[in-house]
C-alpha cells in the first residue's frame, strides 16, 4: 500500500469534525487558515462559527468595516491578521469579481496570504495537487520520519519529503490528514509513536530517537516592560483611546498609560502619560491591582489604576482618537486581551 493511500485510510477512519471541514469553499478555508495561525483549535472553532454566521461569504465580508471585524477578533490576538483579511476582501472584490482566486501567483499577492495559507486554498478548495503546505505539524512530522538534520531543514526538502503523503486526487484531504497526526498524535512532548499510522516509516521511531527531532532553536528571551495604565473617571465615564494605524495593535481601542522608565515610580509614571497623551491631569490615583501579559514579542507587566479628571481639554496626541465611555458601552468598541483582563481585574474589585 502506497504512503498517501495508507493516510488517508486512517484519515477517513479518525475523522475530526471540525466546522471548516464541513465544505471546502475557498472563503472558508480561507478564513479558518487565517484564524488557525500560531492559534490552538480549539480556541478557533468559537470564533470562526460567529465570523461564518455574521459573514457567510465574501459579498457580505466586503461591505463590513474593521472596526466590526475588530470587535469579532478581539480575544483571538495577532490582529494583523484581521486588517489583512479585511484588506484582502477589498482587493478580491475589485480584481476577482469576489471570487478568491484559484492560481497561486494572484494568492500570494494578497494581504496575509503566503505561501502556507496559499497551498491549503488550492489544495482543499481546488484540490490542486503540488501545493504543499509546510507548517510546524508537517516539519515535525517530516524530521522524525526523515532525520532530518539542521543543514537539510528546508522549506524544499519538507516539501520533498511530504509530497510522498499526499495523493494527487485528494491533496486536501491527505494535507489534513498530517495536520492531524501533527496535532494529536505526533506532539512536540510526549508523541503517541505507538498509535501514530507512520510509524512504520519513520526512522526516529524505529532508531528510538523521536526526541532529538525536529532539531530546536535557542529561544531568545523576551523584553520584559512594565507599564502602568489609568481607568480616568469624569462623572459616570471612563476615557478610552484608539492606537495609531501603523502600530503594534493599530485601530484598537486602550487605557491610556505606558512604561514605566527607570527610576520613575508607577503614579508619577502615569500622571506623565496621561500628560503626554491626552493633555489633562488627574487625581485620586488609586492602584487596583496588576497583571501579566504576554506578546510573540514582548512580555508586560501592566498596573492598573482608577483616577478622577482634573483639568485639560482632554486631546488626542498619541492616539487616532479618544472617547468617553460609560462601563456598559465596552462592548462596542474592540480592545486588545491585555485590556480585557484589566476591565476584569477592575470588574472583580467591585
Amino acid at each position: 500500500m502506497n504512503k498517501s493511500k495508507k493516510l488517508l485510510i486512517w484519515y477517513n477512519k479518525q475523522f475530526y469534525d471540525f466546522p471548516w471541514r464541513k465544505n471546502h469553499k475557498a472563503y472558508n478555508i480561507w478564513i479558518s487558515e487565517i484564524m488557525l495561525q500560531q492559534t490552538q483549535v480549539s480556541t478557533v472553532i468559537p470564533y470562526y462559527l460567529k465570523w461564518i454566521q455574521k459573514y457567510p461569504n465574501l459579498k457580505i465580508l466586503q461591505k463590513s468595516n474593521l472596526d466590526d471585524l475588530l470587535i469579532l477578533w478581539q480575544g483571538l490576538g495577532y490582529y494583523r491578521r484581521v486588517h489583512n483579511i479585511y484588506k484582502s476582501s477589498q482587493i478580491i472584490a475589485r480584481e476577482y469579481n469576489h471570487c478568491i482566486p484559484n492560481k497561486y501567483s494572484d494568492l500570494i499577492k494578497l494581504p496575509g496570504i503566503g505561501d502556507y495559507t496559499a497551498s491549503m486554498i488550492l489544495s482543499i478548495a481546488y484540490t490542486i495537487p503540488n501545493y504543499i503546505p509546510i507548517d510546524g505539524n508537517i516539519k515535525r512530522i517530516m524530521s522524525r520520519i526523515n532525520m532530518i538534520s539542521k543543514k537539510k531543514s528546508t522549506l524544499i526538502n519538507y516539501k520533498k519529503y511530504t509530497k510522498n503523503y499526499i495523493s494527487q486526487l485528494n491533496p486536501g484531504d491527505s494535507i489534513q490528514a498530517l495536520m492531524d497526526i501533527g496535532r494529536e498524535i505526533c506532539k512536540p512532548q510526549l508523541p503517541d509513536c505507538i498509535n501514530c499510522p507512520l510509524n512504520d516509516d519513520c526512522n526516529a521511531y524505529l532508531k528510538d530517537q523521536v526526541h532529538k527531532f525536529p532539531y530546536k532553536n535557542k529561544l531568545k528571551d523576551k523584553p520584559h516592560y512594565y507599564v502602568a495604565v489609568g481607568m480616568i473617571f469624569k462623572d459616570d465615564k471612563f476615557i478610552i483611546s484608539k492606537r495609531l494605524k501603523g502600530k503594534l495593535l493599530e485601530n484598537l481601542w486602550e487605557l491610556p498609560g505606558g512604561k514605566i522608565k527607570k527610576n520613575e515610580t508607577k503614579t508619577k509614571c502615569l500622571k506623565r502619560e496621561i500628560k503626554e497623551e491626552l493633555d489633562i491631569k488627574i487625581k485620586n490615583i488609586k492602584q487596583i491591582g496588576i497583571i501579566n501579559h504576554e506578546y510573540s514579542h514582548m512580555k508586560l507587566t501592566i498596573t492598573l489604576f482608577t483616577c478622577t479628571y482634573k483639568s485639560g481639554l482632554a486631546k488626542p496626541l498619541s492616539s487616532q482618537e479618544i472617547k468617553w465611555i460609560k462601563n456598559n458601552q465596552k462592548n462596542d468598541f474592540a480592545f486588545p486581551r491585555a485590556t480585557h483582563k484589566l476591565f476584569e481585574l477592575m470588574d472583580n474589585k467591585k
